[in-house]
């Protein structure tokens, strides 16, 4: 089968085409003939190793010390069962699925064969492949730290810092079918997109300081890995949430160690990989309220270029990498 692969860590050159066996699925594993992956920020970390301050050693331990643990990148794809494990029970052969293996990986393939307990689910039947690709990692995200760590709830207002990125653009539309109001952050050339994903207000982040604000959000999630405590607490309303969806080992630890009024928490850490979480936002995408924004696809062989494209400051929402299924 055909894939990407990189053996060392590097810009976006070091991926490179490789021919591989096909996997078989083991007796509880499905495989999958993937039409469609994409670039994250877990995929660009991996090939880099550019981690956030602080991190440098952990990431070596993840994605390996002196090489990459797992040479073939992809922390989500979408695709059509092909086979399954005589143990599979959830899923059959012409299935429509998507999977989030996250820091395993492997979607930078034709085929990947995946246990039906990871986080895999149905595709809706109103979604393409290479749109419900992407369903995942931002999604998954944005859930995660609005649902699961923020507490949202109807009438909530909401500031969502970077909110054109993957999880950022996931998190407007999120936080809208929870009912809150939600402000967007962006910079000028972004501002109709944020605004065209529901958000409320959209602020250009270029022009105006949304940290002056005084006691005016429940909760501040930020995507930028920009954000402090120090800079936002006073934006917060008593008992609100300030949620480090990206950040720095430093600035997970300011936040934790500020002196904090009202009730008002600073909430850092990682979303993980569940099954729960991709039909939820399934559900979501059949009923027209969660439709992951596509910004680039890019054929499987210019794997590189879409890496680079990840990497500019134009790009918005999600990129995704498409494969040729005939």
């Amino acid at each position: 089968m055909k894939a990407i692969s990189y053996s060392r860590y590097g810009s976006p050159g070091v991926l490179k085409p490789v021919t591989l066996p096909k996997p078989a699925p083991k007796p509880d594993e499905v495989l999958v003939r993937i039409h469609a992956t994409s670039v994250t920020s877990g995929d660009y970390r991996a090939r880099s190793l550019d981690m956030p301050a602080g991190f440098g050693l952990i990431g070596r331990l993840v994605f390996g010390l002196f090489r990459p643990r797992h040479k073939i990148l992809g922390t989500e794809f979408a695709g059509v069962v092909e086979a399954v494990g005589n143990k599979v029970t959830r899923f059959r052969p012409g299935d429509r699925v998507f999977a989030y293996p996250g820091a395993t990986f492997g979607g930078y393939a034709e085929y990947a064969a995946i246990s039906q307990q990871a986080a895999i689910a149905h595709v809706p039947d109103n979604l393409r492949l290479d749109v419900a690709v992407a369903l995942s990692f931002g999604g998954a995200t944005a859930l995660d730290f609005l649902r699961t760590k923020g507490s949202i709830k109807p009438g909530d207002r909401v500031l969502v810092i970077g909110a054109s990125g993957n999880v950022g653009s996931a998190a407007v539309q999120l936080a809208k079918t929870f009912g809150a109001h939600v402000t967007g952050t962006a910079s000028t050339g972004k501002r109709n997109m944020v605004a065209a994903l529901g958000a409320d207000a959209v602020l250009d982040y270029t022009a105006s300081d949304p940290s002056g604000a005084k006691d005016a959000y429940d909760i501040i999630l930020d995507t930028s890995g920009a954000a402090t405590y120090a800079e936002y607490g006073a934006a917060l309303k008593p008992g609100g949430r300030l949620l480090l969806a990206s950040s720095s080992l430093w600035q997970m630890l300011a936040a934790l160690t500020a002196r904090k009024t009202g009730g008002r928490k600073a909430i850092p850490g990682y979303a993980p990989e569940r099954t729960g979480d991709l039909r939820f936002l399934a559900g979501l995408a059949r009923r027209g309220q969660f439709t992951p924004f596509i910004d680039r696809r890019f054929p499987l062989d210019q794997a590189a270029e879409a890496h680079a494209w990840l990497e500019n400051p134009a790009r918005k929402g999600n990129v995704v990498i498409t494969l040729d299924t005939d």
